[in-house]
């Protein structure tokens, strides 16, 4: 169960990125390293999530 409430976790930190990442790219002078930096964070939590999912399935 550990497992899946980390993977809970991560589903929910995965997705306050993506609203900021969201939030930022409709300011109107957004900032692109920020942004990069998000995208970078959001794609590290995915693998974490995928690489957790898998271990969850053996």
């Amino acid at each position: 169960m550990a497992i899946e409430a980390r993977i809970r976790e991560l589903g929910a930190r995965h997705q306050n990125l993506e609203k900021a990442i969201t939030d930022e790219v409709k300011r109107p002078s957004s900032d692109s390293l920020r942004l990069h930096d998000l995208k970078r964070k959001k794609l590290k939590l995915k693998e974490e999530m995928d690489v957790l999912r898998g271990a969850r399935a053996n």
